[in-house]
C-alpha cells in the first residue's frame, strides 16, 4: 500500500464521522478562501484529470450547506505542471491570495512545500510526492490519505502477503529512477515479498518517468522467471508494461498495480492486456458502499457531472478528501478561523476517516513521522466487462520493525 515532533494538543477533539456540514443556508460572513495545488499538465497531468472537478464538489457541497461557520468558500486553483521548478512558483502565487489554506493533489508538491511551512498555512492533501509530509519542519501539513509519512519509508508486509499468497512469489519490481515514492515502493515491495517466503527476480528503479517502452524490461523479467509483478508508476507506464510483458511471454499469476483503478482503464486499448490484474486503491470503492461513498456520489453527480455508474480516479478521492479535511479544520478553527488556527484545529484531531473513505481512521495529534498503525486497501481484479471487487474487506499489512528505504537504492 501507499505514505519530528507534533505539534502539543491542548485537548483532543473526536472527528466527526462523515461529511463536514454547517448548518443549512446562506453564508453571512465574509468569504475564506483556499487554494488547490495540482500537477493538473505536464508528464502527470492524464493522472489528475477531473481533479479540480471532485475538488470544486466537495467546495459546492459545503457552500450549498452554509459554508463553514457562516462563511462562503472562495477557492483558488494553480497548475504546477508536474515540474519541481514551477510548483514554487503556484504555491507562492496561491499564497498571495491570502488563502487560509492549500490542499496539494501534486506529483511534485516537495518543490514548494517550504513556502507553505514558511507563511504558517496549513496543507492538507495526497502524500504520494515525498517525506516532507511527516518531516519537520512541516507539522503544518496533514496527509489526507494516509495521515502522515514515515521519513524511513518502512516495509509493509501488506504487498508482499498479497502477491506470494495469489502466486506471484518471484517478483518483479519496478519504479521511476526521479520519483522518491516510486523508486522506494518498488523497494519496498521487493523486501516484502522477501518477508513472505518468496524472492526477488527484478529489481529496476531506472525506469524513465512517463516511459511506454519495455521491450528489454520484458525480456528481463523473462530470463529472470518472474510470476510477480508490482509497478509503482504512473498508468501508461504501467498499462504499457502490462502489455509488453504478455506480449513477450512472461508467466505472471499475480500483477499488482497501485493505480489505475479508474473508469478510462476499461476503454483503453490495454484493457485486453490488463485481464486478471490487480489494482489496489486505498479509499473505499464505491462497490462498497457507505454513507461516505453515497455522499461523495450524490455530489460528483450534481456538482461535477458524474453518470451515476461512473466511479473516481485516485486523485479525485484525493481531492475530495483533501478539501473535506480542510473544511474539518475551517470548521474546528471557529467563526474567525486563521491559518495558525486550523493547524491547532487539525493537530487535535484525533480520528479522521475521510466520512467512510478511508479504511482506517487517523489521529492527527500522534501520526506525525510516522505510518498509520495498519496500512489497508482494497483490491480489485480486471475482468472482461469491468473491475471485479476481491473482497468487500480491505487487506491490511503492518511496518516490519526496524525497516527503511529512504536510503537505499
Amino acid at each position: 500500500m501507499r505514505f519530528w515532533l507534533a505539534l502539543v494538543a491542548l485537548f483532543c477533539v473526536t472527528g466527526t464521522v462523515g461529511v463536514a456540514s454547517s448548518s443549512a443556508g446562506a453564508a453571512t460572513g465574509s468569504p475564506i478562501s483556499i487554494g488547490l495545488i495540482c500537477s493538473c499538465t505536464g508528464p502527470a497531468g492524464p493522472e489528475y484529470l477531473g481533479v479540480q472537478g471532485a475538488f470544486m464538489a466537495r467546495i459546492d457541497l459545503q457552500n450549498a450547506q452554509g459554508g463553514v461557520n457562516g462563511h462562503k468558500i472562495q477557492t483558488i486553483f494553480e497548475d504546477d505542471a508536474t515540474s519541481p521548478a514551477q510548483d514554487p512558483t503556484a504555491v507562492q502565487t496561491v499564497l498571495s491570495k491570502h488563502v487560509l489554506g492549500i490542499v496539494a493533489v501534486s506529483a511534485v508538491f516537495f518543490g514548494g512545500a517550504k513556502f507553505a511551512n514558511q507563511a504558517g498555512v496549513p496543507v492538507t492533501g495526497a502524500s504520494s510526492d515525498g517525506p516532507e509530509w511527516g518531516e519537520q519542519p512541516y507539522t503544518n501539513m496533514f496527509a489526507s490519505d494516509t495521515g502522515s509519512i514515515d521519513p524511513k519509508y518502512p516495509v509493509s508486509t501488506a504487498i508482499g502477503k498479497f502477491l506470494v499468497s495469489h502466486g506471484g512469489s518471484v517478483v518483479g519490481s519496478y519504479g521511476y529512477g526521479i520519483s522518491p515514492s516510486s523508486s522506494r515502493s518498488a523497494i519496498a515491495t521487493v523486501r516484502s515479498v522477501i518477508h513472505a517466503g518468496g524472492k526477488q527476480g527484478v529489481l529496476d528503479i531506472s525506469v524513465p518517468f512517463g516511459s511506454v517502452a519495455f521491450g528489454p524490461e520484458a525480456l528481463a523479467a523473462k530470463a529472470a522467471n518472474i510470476t510477480g509483478l508490482y509497478a509503482g508508476m504512473v498508468d501508461s507506464s504501467n498499462f504499457a508494461m502490462a502489455t509488453d510483458m504478455k506480449q513477450a511471454g512472461v508467466h505472471l499469476k499475480a500483477v499488482v498495480f497501485p493505480t489505475g483503478y479508474e473508469p478510462k482503464a476499461v476503454t483503453s486499448p490495454a484493457w485486453p492486456a490488463l485481464q486478471g490484474d490487480y489494482f489496489d486503491t486505498e479509499f473505499r470503492p464505491f462497490a462498497v458502499p457507505d454513507a461516505g461513498t453515497k455522499a461523495m456520489q450524490a455530489a460528483l453527480e450534481k456538482y461535477d457531472h458524474f453518470s451515476k455508474t461512473r466511479f473516481p480516479t485516485l486523485n479525485e478521492y484525493e481531492a475530495w478528501v483533501g478539501a473535506d479535511l480542510m473544511i474539518q479544520g475551517m470548521q474546528r478553527a471557529g467563526k474567525n478561523a486563521t491559518s495558525a488556527g486550523i493547524i491547532r484545529a487539525l493537530r487535535r484531531l484525533t480520528s479522521y476517516n475521510g466520512g467512510g473513505l478511508l479504511p482506517t481512521s487517523i489521529n492527527y495529534s500522534t501520526v506525525f513521522g510516522h505510518d498509520l498503525p495498519q496500512q489497508c486497501g482494497w483490491y480489485l481484479q480486471a475482468k472482461k466487462s469491468g473491475f471485479a471487487l476481491v473482497s468487500k474487506k480491505p487487506f491490511c499489512g503492518t511496518d516490519l520493525l526496524g525497516t527503511s528505504t529512504a536510503t537505499a537504492s
